[in-house]
């Protein structure tokens, strides 16, 4: 009798030693899991003959995303465009299920100093994990450098200084960047308006105008585009151009290129007029949202090209269905940057969801994992697709002329 009992407890021993070792190598387990498995085996038996398997945690896939862009000021149909198109993108990504994002956007009135910092400061105390900002390239510099120090990811919708995402491994853009506006824009002009004579007129003291005017000027020169004359003007000096545009009326110039944003660009277009000078109007980006600026007679703005990559009127269903919702919430066409605030919820998502992304990691562990993937995925958008990035921030897609005919952008 004796012989059988310590029989039976070496074969008790064995197996409790089996259960020890089986734990030590199982290093993927909850840690409450590989607590049970050390109690007593005479104890942890009976439990186990009846206890169910305990569903696993799901992760938590909420993310506070916020953006900053000026929502008051001369400059506030950029930041409230792009403010509505992500609200429609996180209405519709929450709807989905799966990936859910609680969302933010704060007024930084287009300074690029103590405001911009602010409005970033404010999302962080909200406890903001990933950015979707700034709107503007003044801005998006002065914040970009502060969210490079604190390892936040940034995607700015409609930031497109180069500066903003130079030396900067966590700043990505949605719109493309000054330089190839530039460039386009020189090219577009070469192709169809041949012989034609150029005038510029830019703003000197702005990073934005400044850099699309330098490789337009260059690649006009390449192109043999005839730019004979130039004007400049600063934020201080933007109400009246009559000395710029009396100089370009005449040297001759039956087109003018203005890189430039839609306020300065409403007051040419009046003085203009009111001058009798009507040469052909040639903008980029900036200007998107002109029809919308209150007090501004639409009508001298017909027959205005600009450079954008979104046209309100393409045929693709996905635009159709965006520019219907716009619609219905905000009783106007969406401008291209509501639609690069569109695409950028969707672009963070695509990223998210690439880099194994959960809302319970920290904004510089985020910011990490998402800098890792955005080289590798391709997004269908909006405004442009198969987008992709470079790891130095920059989008490749191809912008598209539109022509403004009876108040509403159109496709040439």
């Amino acid at each position: 009798m004796k012989k059988t009992f310590a029989m039976v407890l070496a074969v008790v021993m064995v197996i409790g030693m089996l259960a020890g070792c089986g734990s030590s190598t199982q290093t993927a387990a909850p840690a409450q899991a590989a607590t049970t498995q050390t109690a007593p085996a005479a104890e942890a038996a009976p439990a186990a003959e009846n206890a169910e398997a305990a569903p696993a945690a799901e992760a938590n896939m909420t993310f506070k995303l916020g953006s900053s862009g000026p929502l008051t000021g001369p400059a506030a149909i950029y930041g409230i465009s792009v403010m509505n198109g992500i609200q429609i993108a996180v209405d519709e990504i929450n709807a989905m299920g799966g990936l859910q994002f609680e969302f933010q956007s704060q007024d930084d009135e287009a300074d690029s100093g103590d405001k911009a910092i602010n409005a970033y400061n404010t999302l962080l105390d909200w406890g903001m994990q990933v950015m979707a900002g700034t709107v503007t390239s003044g801005s998006g510099i002065t914040v970009a450098a502060q969210a490079y120090q604190d390892r936040v990811f940034m995607l700015t919708p409609s930031g497109s200084s180069v500066d903003l995402i130079a030396d900067k491994d966590n700043a990505f853009q949605v719109c493309f960047t000054d330089p190839n506006q530039g460039i386009a824009s020189a090219d577009y002009i070469s192709q169809n308006f041949a012989g034609a004579k150029v005038a510029v007129i830019y703003r000197n003291d702005d990073a934005y105008s400044q850099g699309i005017r330098d490789t337009f000027v260059t690649e006009a020169k390449e192109k043999s585009v005839e730019v004979v004359y130039e004007g400049t003007f600063t934020e201080a000096t933007q109400t009246d151009f009559s000395v710029q545009l009396t100089a370009a009326q005449a040297a001759g110039a039956d087109l003018l290129f203005l890189p430039i944003y839609y306020t300065p660009a409403s007051v040419i277009l009046n003085q203009a007029n009111q001058m009798g000078y009507a040469p052909v109007v040639f903008g980029v980006d900036g200007m998107d949202g002109i029809l919308t600026l209150e007090n501004f007679d639409t009508s001298l703005a017909e027959g205005v090209m600009l450079l954008t990559p979104f046209a309100a009127d393409a045929d693709d269903e996905k635009t159709q269905a965006f520019v219907a919702e716009y619609q219905k919430r905000f009783g106007e066409t969406p401008n291209q940057f509501a639609a690069d605030g569109y695409d950028a919820a969707y672009i963070l998502k695509a990223a998210l969801e690439a880099a194994g992304c959960t809302g319970d990691m920290s904004a510089e562990e985020i910011c990490e994992a998402v800098i890792a993937v955005m080289p590798t995925i391709s997004v269908d958008g909006i405004t442009g697709l198969s987008m992709t990035w470079g790891a130095n921030g920059e989008v490749s897609k191809a912008p598209k002329a539109v022509i403004i005919q009876n108040g509403v952008y159109v496709s040439p």
